[in-house]
């Protein structure tokens, strides 16, 4: 068994990650962040968890984007093909599970 506690992890870099498990073809990884990430596109579901701090999910549909404010507890689900950015408001702990090798 292992534990962790997500403050306990911060780096130099932002979207460094701590990886967690590998279950099934996805992983799951512990994220810290001070910066926005870039716009991507994920070529399976994302399941994003904020555990710390606060981030806006910027995301387009039918070309008009779109904001939604997280905070800790929040969680989204992106399906393969949501053009996505999370831009944290200050030092963010994100949980992230995804297919592995997914941007």
């Amino acid at each position: 068994m292992n534990f962790m506690r997500p403050s306990d992890f911060i780096t130099t870099k932002a979207w460094d990650a701590l990886p967690i498990a590998e279950i099934e073809g996805a992983t799951v990884r512990l994220h810290w962040t001070d910066r926005p990430y870039i716009w991507h596109v994920n070529d399976g579901a994302e399941v994003f968890v904020v555990l710390e701090g606060a981030v806006t999910m910027h995301y387009r549909r039918g070309g008009q984007e779109y904001r939604r404010a997280m905070r800790a507890g929040d969680i989204c689900h992106a399906e393969p093909g949501d053009e996505h950015v999370a831009h944290p408001d200050g030092p963010a702990h994100i949980l992230v599970i995804e297919k592995k090798g997914s941007v």
